[in-house]
């Protein structure tokens, strides 16, 4: 089971009894129940990361110097709804209003108290500060429904913090707090440069303890989830850094205190740390906090493939012998950057920008530093001969454009468009992910973050170019009643309809 890291846990490294005494430890400090613990989950799981580290010389002292003032803490609020409850009515009355029951409106009717409803902590999540004058990246769904952000430095000041953009297909979001002094941007890392087996140390307020330090390994790169698909990503960082809730959004590091990957979720059977934890790797980070910042929303380069990837099975059924991993080109789509680049059906794709690419992984990590526009080198084998190509990698709509962000604030939200897996999964054509959401037309009427729109006054939707047409449609047209009618699905497919009234909004 995956689970957010807001729902995150504890790093060990198997260390034995022998091992300890060896190194200089004293054993009966670390297992103070040696004598009444199996073999199995005494001292194999007491003896920290941190020991075994300490024992080769790293110091974890000074990476958490550089970093613990670099994460924050956020609080995300919502308004509860007001509800009404009758206690013995008369089904007549509550249907037809008083004077119809039995009971002449008199009998059993209660309201519930009147009161200003205020924002109520829905739950909490960490973040990483990238910039001096405030910028802040952290997970989508630790502010996911927000109507407050709430954020908390290491000195314990608060700051209300707005969102600029999110990106649920990378589960990042990136948000601002203002009027902030003395802020301790974190560095970037290359996390391309990240290698399996090296120390990485956690940072972030699990279950509330603020500004709390881990430390572990990295386990694999290029990790693909296919639980994760409901997001879009399938390329994490793995590593066994403690992290538990309220680690979500918190900063991944390694030992010089530069930022390799944002913690996002764990596979755990309980909901807690178990081992494996899974963060976004810094340099696709830093790609959707450029692209949101820069153009309102994130630019996705489309490769236009479908593929598998390569194993000895397929290969042998394929008569490959150059290679038994890489990506497996089983369609080429019309009219796509692929086929422009001469890329067939059968090619095996092994380097993609320079990089390996030995599974749809590491195939994804190295998509999602691309734009629309951009050209990279791609290394693939035809007839088990070695061939390169350059592909110019074009948008969701088929060209090159850079696509903008929208100017329609009174909505309160952005729009992500589907993956074709997406598309599928709920029988559609078309259709556009609402994200993002904050106050504004969408959040009044009743629209949620996931809703995903097919129509919008009865025209088909597939782009956020799209629905920025019709609203320039509507806000231009002359008719007094300004109405966006929207058809749409909710997450679990059933369809819903909403009107927004759009007459009251200035142009």
């Amino acid at each position: 089971m995956l689970v957010g890291a807001s729902l995150l846990g504890s790093a060990t490294t198997l260390v034995g009894e022998s091992a300890l005494r060896s190194a200089g430890y004293d054993v009966d400090t670390y297992i103070p129940n040696k004598e009444s613990a199996s073999m199995d989950d005494s001292f194999v799981r007491t003896a920290s990361s941190r020991s075994a580290a300490m024992s080769s010389g790293i110091d974890f002292t000074v990476v958490a110097e550089n970093t613990i003032n670099s994460v924050v803490s956020i609080k995300s609020f919502e308004t509860p709804k007001q509800q009404q409850y009758y206690q013995g009515m008369d089904p007549f009355e509550f249907f037809f209003g008083p004077g119809f029951g039995f009971g002449n409106g008199q009998r059993g009717r209660q309201q519930s108290p009147q009161q200003k409803s205020e924002p109520q902590a829905k739950g909490s999540g960490s973040g990483v500060i990238i910039s001096d004058d405030g910028y802040i990246v952290t997970n989508n769904h630790v502010i996911d429904g927000a109507e407050k952000l709430e954020v908390t430095l290491n000195d314990n000041s608060k700051y209300n913090a707005t969102v600029i953009g999110t990106d649920p297909n990378t589960d990042i979001a990136l948000i601002k707090i203002n009027g902030a002094k003395n802020l301790r941007p974190i560095t970037f890392g290359n996390s391309d440069n990240v290698k399996v087996g090296e120390w990485a140390v956690a940072v972030g307020n699990p279950f509330g303890f603020n500004s709390t330090v881990t430390a572990g390994i990295i386990s694999a790169k290029g990790r693909g989830l296919a639980e994760s698909s409901n997001m879009g990503i399938k390329s994490f960082i793995q590593h066994d850094a403690a992290v538990n809730p309220g680690n979500s959004g918190g900063a991944l590091v390694n030992v010089a205190g530069e930022l390799i990957g944002i913690n996002t979720m764990i596979y755990s059977t309980t909901g807690n740390y178990s081992g494996c934890s899974f963060a976004v790797p810094s340099n696709t980070v830093k790609k959707v906090v450029t692209d949101l910042k820069q153009y309102g929303t994130v630019q996705r380069a489309v490769f236009g493939i479908q593929y598998t990837e390569l194993d000895a099975d397929k290969a042998k059924e394929h008569n490959i012998t150059a290679t038994n991993e890489g990506i497996y080109v089983a369609k080429v789509n019309d009219r796509s950057a692929a086929m422009e680049a001469g890329l067939e059906e059968g090619d095996v794709i092994v380097k993609l920008n320079g990089a390996n690419v030995k599974n749809s992984g590491e195939m994804q990590e190295q998509m999602n530093k691309l734009r629309p526009g951009d050209k990279a080198e791609v290394s693939y084998y035809r007839n088990n001969k070695l061939r390169t190509t350059t592909v110019t990698f074009k948008n969701n709509q088929g060209n090159t454009k850079i696509t903008k962000g929208s100017d329609m604030t009174s909505l309160g939200c952005a729009f992500t468009e589907l993956s074709e897996k997406e598309k599928k999964d709920y029988n559609i054509s078309h259709g556009v992910k609402v994200a993002g959401l904050t106050a504004g037309k969408f959040k009044s009427n009743g629209i949620k973050n996931g809703i995903i729109i097919t129509h919008i006054n009865q025209q088909p939707i597939d782009s956020q170019d799209d629905v920025e047409q019709i609203y320039n449609q509507i806000m231009r047209s002359q008719d007094e009643d300004k109405v966006m009618v929207i058809t749409g699905l909710t997450q679990t497919g059933k369809k819903v309809y909403y009107a927004v009234d759009l007459s009251d909004v200035e142009e």
